[in-house]
């Protein structure tokens, strides 16, 4: 994994599963950057508010103690148990989601501050009662899917379904979800159109049963491809494509 600087207070000490990071004392003159006080988290030079992976509260936990994902139980077809990939894990809410309905999940994220985030938050979520069966189910997997899914499926069978959520800029009247995208677009940027047709291609080559799409209600298909049946919901759509 490629290095990583943690911004940190003086006098802080890592946790095990962070200290093969670097550390620093003193800010990036600019930009995002990493941050541990009781938690990971990602902040911005000069902005208020950081950004964190939270199973625990906030809007997983409404979810899960309230309901949702339906749309996306129904879209991976949650009811015959299906073993998930999710080949673009980012923050891993979808996973959770899916990890909630008693699904096991297998998460891909290739960018090394994502994905520290993302174990940051999981191994936070296994020390609460509530959701350390829920994370149990998922395990994480450091690497670029496009390239891994078909070693992963050498090793350990093909999943039912793989799930892709590519990133794409959304539309959401909430103050707090606009600067986590913005954070997170500057972090890593938004997915280029090849890496999209790599993942897309990789994906249906290795799901058994089905290749699910998230996209805006009113977006266009991924890499133009035209899927099977949709789900669609207020303003997400599950688009859904059957391997041949």
């Amino acid at each position: 994994m490629n290095q990583m600087i943690i911004f940190t207070k003086p006098n802080t000490i890592l946790p095990e599963h962070l200290n093969h990071f670097a550390q620093s004392f003193r800010l990036p003159e600019n930009g995002v950057y990493l941050t541990y006080d009781d938690g990971l988290s990602l902040a911005k030079v000069g902005e208020k508010g950081t950004v964190q992976v939270n199973f625990t509260s906030g809007t997983a936990q409404h979810r899960r103690i309230q309901g949702g994902g339906e749309l996306i139980g129904k879209a991976v077809n949650h009811t015959t148990h299906p073993v998930v990939w999710d080949a673009t894990g980012g923050l891993g809410r979808d996973s959770f989601v899916l990890a909630s309905l008693g699904l096991t999940i297998r998460l891909f994220e290739q960018n090394p501050a994502v994905f520290a985030l993302l174990n940051d938050g999981l191994l936070r979520a296994t020390r609460q009662p509530e959701t350390a069966a829920i994370v149990s189910r998922i395990t994480t997997i450091y690497g670029d899917a496009a390239e891994l899914l078909h070693t992963e499926a050498a090793k350990f069978g093909k999943p039912d379904v793989v799930y892709l959520d590519p990133m794409y800029p959304e539309r959401q009247k909430s103050a707090a979800v606009k600067k986590e995208m913005a954070y997170f677009h500057e972090l890593i940027g938004l997915s280029g159109q090849n890496n999209d047709a790599a993942l897309f291609q990789a994906a249906l080559k290795v799901a058994k049963k089905r290749l699910v799409v998230k996209r805006p209600r009113l977006g266009e298909y991924l890499c133009g491809q035209k899927p099977a049946y949709q789900y669609t919901g207020k303003s997400t759509r599950f688009d859904v494509y059957l391997p041949s």
